[in-house]
């Protein structure tokens, strides 16, 4: 318990002389020093000279790394050249909204208005905020150039594989009440219904982008491909790979894709689609490990269609442990009611679960029980996928770690949109400033992309890193 031995008034009112004069004569008694630093030595406060105070303090690591990579690639270089007033730095404009995306995401006016006033970044000192709205405008009449200089760039200075480019779309959605030309209206990826962009993105099998469009919002995914394949035309980027899940795989689609991109990689419903279930799944052969944990085999059904069955033994176990578990749950479940009609609340929430469902039926009587046969069937999919390809040329292993590959894509589009570089909201209405923001981002996601692939460690952890690292600005007498 706290006990008061004497009070000493209010803080603002002591006699600080009187108080060090108390401390060193208990000093005395219990043989320890006590040193005054305003009176005895030179300092007005611990570690800091006489006449030194602390007059800001910045955060400096996120953009001293961007700015290391930025210099490496020699982007500032490539935006002045092509930039008809080389002595305005836009290039340094550039700089400052991707080194923003990877610090702490913020729209053009936040940049300018606030965020630089918190980072060390000298170079983008005196900028306008005119300057980066024009810069905006130079980076994406100028786009082409920059992302082919760039890319090639980085596919030399990290060794890139750019025999095959993933190809995939995303939408980028806007809280406005009309649509224009560009932004349409759309079924989002989030599932609402909202003016949108769709945003198109390249990348290579180790998920670094190499290109990315900007398309109206009702565009169809299959329709940008052609769009796709003239831009990367001339690159000499090997072969443009469509792939994407199963919600591309139509009959439709799949003509619209050879007739546009020629060849395609697209993964299958297995439980829908009859000719896997009957012919694929019970194909006879062995797999082939391609990887650990991966493992694959070429099915040619009778439709002539090349399908390529992967297997996850890990996974696999993984499925059927979880299936154990959730029919452990529902025999508990249903053992507690003696009423077991299927009309019952209880009953029905079970059986309208998507989690519960599939695995239980309803009798002939009307009552709820575990449908054995789905359980046994569900052991055929365990572990498994299956992709479908019209490539002849394409090995067995480049199909099974080519889809894997998709989700490299996916994840860039997570980082884009969700958890780092954060492209939405948009503050733009007009289309080449929207153009200009996606582009951006895509910059900065390659960036990103690059201190990963250096470091060995996602960017949220080398982000909380860096942010440690602060600049200190002191003022003296003279300095």
């Amino acid at each position: 318990m706290a006990r008061v031995i004497h009070n000493f008034g209010r803080a603002d009112h002591l006699d600080r002389e009187a108080l060090i004069r108390l401390c060193r004569s208990i000093a005395r008694v219990c043989g320890v020093e006590v040193v005054a630093p305003l009176q005895d030595g030179d300092c007005e406060r611990a570690g800091l000279p006489r006449g030194v105070k602390l007059k800001q303090t910045l955060e400096y690591g996120t953009v001293m790394a961007v700015s290391a990579f930025w210099d490496r690639l020699g982007i500032g270089k490539t935006i002045r050249s092509l930039s008809q007033t080389p002595k305005v730095p836009y290039d340094k404009a550039i700089l400052a909204m991707v080194a923003n995306r990877l610090s702490r995401p913020e729209s053009k006016l936040g940049v300018w208005d606030r965020w630089l006033d918190t980072v060390y970044l000298p170079e983008c000192n005196g900028l306008k905020l005119r300057q980066m709205y024009e810069a905006m405008d130079v980076f994406v009449s100028h786009a082409e150039e920059i992302e082919r200089e760039i890319f090639f760039r980085v596919a030399n200075l990290m060794s890139l594989a750019v025999d095959v480019i993933f190809y995939d779309t995303s939408t980028v959605s806007f809280m406005v009440d009309g649509e224009d030309d560009l932004r349409r209206y759309g079924h989002a990826k989030e599932g609402f219904w909202a003016p949108q962009v769709i945003v198109a993105l390249a990348v290579t099998r180790e998920g670094f982008p190499v290109k990315s469009w900007v398309f109206p919002g009702n565009t169809s995914d299959f329709t940008t491909i052609e769009t796709v394949k003239k831009g990367l035309r001339g690159w000499n980027l090997g072969r443009a790979l469509f792939v994407a899940d199963a919600g591309m795989n139509s009959a439709e689609n799949r003509k619209e894709l050879a007739r546009a991109c020629g060849t395609y990689l697209l993964a299958s419903r297995m439980r829908s689609v009859k000719e896997i279930g009957k012919e694929v799944l019970s194909a006879p052969g062995r797999y082939r490990e391609i990887s650990e944990n991966l493992y694959a085999k070429e099915v040619i059904v009778s439709t002539g269609k090349r399908y390529v069955l992967c297997f996850n033994p890990r996974e696999a176990k993984r499925q059927q442990e979880h299936r154990a578990e959730i029919v452990q749950l529902l025999e508990e479940e249903i053992s507690r009611h003696k009423d077991r009609d299927a009309s019952r609340k209880w009953a029905v929430d079970l059986l309208a679960s998507r989690r519960f469902g599939p695995y239980l039926m309803v009798t002939d009587k009307g009552r709820i029980r575990i449908d054995r046969k789905a359980v046994r069937d569900a052991k055929r999919y365990d572990g498994k996928w299956v992709v479908e390809t019209n490539d002849p040329t394409l090995t067995v292993e480049d199909a099974a770690t080519g889809y894997r590959s998709l989700m490299v894509i996916e994840r860039c589009f997570r980082s884009l949109k969700r958890t780092q570089l954060k492209i939405m909201p948009v503050y733009h209405r007009l289309p080449r400033r929207i153009e200009a923001h996606v582009k951006v981002c895509v910059l900065a996601l390659l960036l990103e992309r690059m201190m990963e692939h250096q470091s060995g460690k996602p960017w949220s952890r080398t982000h909380s890193i860096l942010s440690r690292i602060q600049a200190t600005e002191y003022s003296g007498p003279h300095k």
